[in-house]
């Protein structure tokens, strides 16, 4: 594993505190980051937790793999048992479970009704307020998910190996809709409801869908948003690449109200609860599916091409996200879990609604903004719903810590567990994460993995291994991690040089293939580091994460982001995450965001975009702040050539800031399109703002050559 466990944690030498000056070559990232101390996971967690007997460890050791995973596996129900548990005769192309049968939808809530079935399965808390929560047990569960698998079947004609796009907002529907397809033996491929319709028009073409299903409107920010009018466009972006969507199902988010300004489409649109009182009380037979079966896509978007239709599997991906829930999560029966994330996600999949329900927990459903209405709601819900674990996004942390910092000592609510997912923390912000919203009492779990993985690839085991702010941790349990430079040497640990993470074995989680484009996917993901092309040894094939990373002495690894994420000043690669962390360390900082310049001399520079906590204004006494502590923090080599205080950062629906916007602001280039980030209208207060800054101190703007352009466009949005 590489870690180290909880118990050793006094034995060990302290992280150390002093800088790397290490001298890379153009193929590394330099790497001036300090290692933070341990923090050892409470008594009581380590009392109650899954994974509290260190055996766990030498169980999953490198030398029991593939077999290992067969303790994943065994959480499940299965139809017919295996006979092969990694077959790896066609590689990269990796098949688990072989000869094995089950059904995902049985897994998730037929199999828990005999002790289970007045238990909630989800507890959905709509965005406003006054709005009543909704609890829906498992019984309840099970009724509309055959409910609505024999409208798709009887209705909707769908077969199994069919595809059917969701097009869906953070709504009981969308689970519903996602295990009615699984109970069908039919592949499920949502779209994050915040991306357009065009978005979604062209997902739905690289799949093959010809039902789309959607929702009239749905709240955010306090508005009822019209979401349907989202389908029109997908329709005819669809239609424009040569597909059809033959039927749209609308749910109406208000029960015989119409949200939507688009009118329905008559013989293409249909409402949802108009259909389903034929199919009332309706048991479809699920159907046993092989192991190695398509369970559903997840696109991921790139800077170049269509965006990638990451196919997971059936019997590979459910055991990973049931052990995975089980071990890194803690999820007991009876705990009250909150994934604060989108199931347009994969997040949302796995750790919303295929963990958990496997393992017949409580989830908590939000419909909204986490700030809505103040920065209270979040741990408001909490209080009300008894939640123990939590688990959400740096994100969200950064925007509860910037609007609330206080907000938390209001409420009385306890958890035992936090997780953090999606990007790496900065550690400023982990502590407040751990100290202020958790009350000192949780272990925290910082999560590292890609939607191409499935589940998690690296973690601490909340028990066992301590916490370390900003370090995911070491491998997970079966994982081997490895760090190669760009001519697939090994980068040893603790050497204070950082390279591109791989995995060096497969794992059950692993997606299959890029849906109908096999060679992009052995191109992108395999290709680097494969040496033997003909070899059917799993060892020639290590896994190209395109992150770039630092593993510490201890075996814990910290993530700096997409490889393509760095800025190269005078041949340092700096990752744009240190950069940001180092600001964040100024008190008075709530946001950051490290952006490239095209630089004369230096061939790029580091311009910083901060934004303040409430209350606070822009100086130059907090300008110099800044820069002073990413010359601490990093040196001077990352001096930034400005630091430019904004009221707030372009982002996207999902909360995440769009670092081409501004740096495209940056170097007076094209922004590309914002008009559909959360706040469209900062973009032009920013770049009045920092251009005539530039032209005042003489920085007029160059001509871009087209490599340069791209770059710039492209940046934050590594493939």
């Amino acid at each position: 594993m590489g870690g180290i466990r909880a118990a050793e944690v006094s034995a060990m030498t302290t992280a150390h505190n002093s800088k790397v000056d290490a001298q890379v070559s153009e193929a590394q990232i330099a790497v001036h980051w300090r290692e933070e101390e341990y923090v050892a996971p409470p008594v009581s967690f380590i009392g109650q937790a899954n994974a509290a007997d260190p055996a766990i460890l030498d169980r999953f050791a490198e030398e029991r793999f593939p077999d290992c995973f067969k303790e994943y596996a065994d959480l499940l129900s299965w139809d017919a048992y295996w006979h092969t548990t990694l077959d790896t005769s066609k590689p990269p192309f990796w098949k688990w479970f072989v000869g094995g049968r089950l059904n995902a939808c049985v897994n998730c809530v037929d199999r828990h009704l005999a002790t289970h079935a007045n238990k909630a399965a989800f507890i959905w808390v709509p965005e406003p307020e006054a709005e009543a929560t909704l609890a829906i047990t498992y019984r309840e569960l099970y009724r509309r998910v055959n409910e609505f698998a024999a409208l798709l079947r009887d209705w909707g004609g769908v077969q199994t190996g069919d595809r059917v796009t969701f097009h869906l907002p953070m709504v009981p529907e969308l689970p519903v809709a996602m295990l009615a397809c699984a109970r069908l033996g039919v592949i499920h491929s949502e779209v994050f409801g915040g991306f357009s319709g065009a978005a979604c028009g062209g997902r739905v073409a690289d799949s093959g869908s010809t039902i789309l299903v959607t929702m009239d409107g749905y709240y955010r920010n306090g508005e009822l948003i019209d979401h349907k009018v989202k389908a029109d466009q997908a329709v005819a972006t669809a239609a424009e690449l040569g597909h059809a969507i033959d039927k749209v199902l609308v749910f109406r988010r208000r029960s015989g109200q119409y949200a939507s300004g688009s009118p329905m489409v008559e013989g293409r649109d249909f409402f949802v609860d108009d259909l389903l009182p034929t199919y009332r009380d309706v048991v479809v037979e699920p159907v046993s599916m092989p192991a190695e079966a398509p369970l559903f896509l997840m696109y991921t978007s790139g800077t170049t091409g269509q965006p990638k239709g990451c196919q997971h599997s059936t019997g590979g991906y459910l055991s990973y996200v049931a052990g995975t829930s089980k071990y890194y999560q803690d999820i007991h029966p009876t705990d009250t879990y909150w994934c604060c994330a989108d199931i347009g996600w994969i997040t949302g999949h796995s750790y919303i609604v295929y963990g958990p329900l496997s393992l017949g927990t409580t989830s908590v459903l939000y419909e909204g903004v986490p700030a809505y209405p103040d920065a209270g709601r979040v741990w408001r819900i909490c209080q009300r719903l008894g939640v123990n674990i939590f688990h959400t996004a740096p994100t969200t942390i950064r925007m509860l810590r910037k609007l609330g910092p206080d907000e938390p000592a209001k409420y009385d609510y306890h958890l035992k567990h936090m997780t953090t997912v999606g990007e790496p923390i900065e550690p400023e912000v982990w502590r407040w994460y751990h100290d202020v919203a958790g009350k000192g009492e949780a272990a925290i779990v910082d999560t590292w993995w890609q939607t191409e993985n499935g589940g998690f690839l690296g973690s601490t085991l909340p028990a066992l291994q301590p916490m370390k702010p900003g370090s995911c941790g070491p491998g997970v349990l079966g994982i081997y991690p490895v760090i190669y430079d760009e001519d697939g040497q090994v980068v040893e640990a603790g050497s204070g040089k950082a390279g591109n993470i791989c995995i060096r074995n497969p794992w059950p989680g692993i997606f299959q293939t890029i849906w109908g484009q096999p060679d992009r996917f052995v191109h992108i993901y395999y290709e680097k580091y494969n040496k033997h092309k003909d070899s059917t040894d799993w060892h020639d094939w290590p896994y190209f994460a395109g992150d770039g990373a630092v593993q510490a002495a201890d075996g814990y690894f910290r993530i700096l982001g997409r490889v393509d994420d760095v800025i190269n000043v005078a041949g340092h690669r700096l990752g744009t995450k240190e950069l940001e962390s180092a600001c964040l360390t100024v008190d008075e900082v709530a946001e950051a965001a490290a952006v490239p310049v095209i630089d004369e001399v230096r061939g790029r520079a580091v311009e910083m975009y901060v934004s303040l906590k409430p209350g606070l204004t822009a100086s130059k006494d907090v300008e110099d702040k800044v820069a002073a502590a990413i010359d601490t923090e990093i040196g001077k080599i990352a001096r930034p050539k400005h630091v430019w205080i904004v009221s707030d950062m372009p982002k996207t629906r999902s909360g995440k800031i769009m670092r081409r916007v501004i740096a495209g602001i940056s170097n007076f280039a094209d922004v590309g399109d914002v008009s559909t980030l959360a706040n469209p209208e900062v973009v032009a207060d920013i770049r009045h703002h920092i251009q005539a800054e530039k032209l005042a101190h003489g920085e007029a703007p160059r001509q871009l050559t087209p490599a340069e352009a791209e770059e710039i466009r492209s940046f934050g949005h590594a493939e």
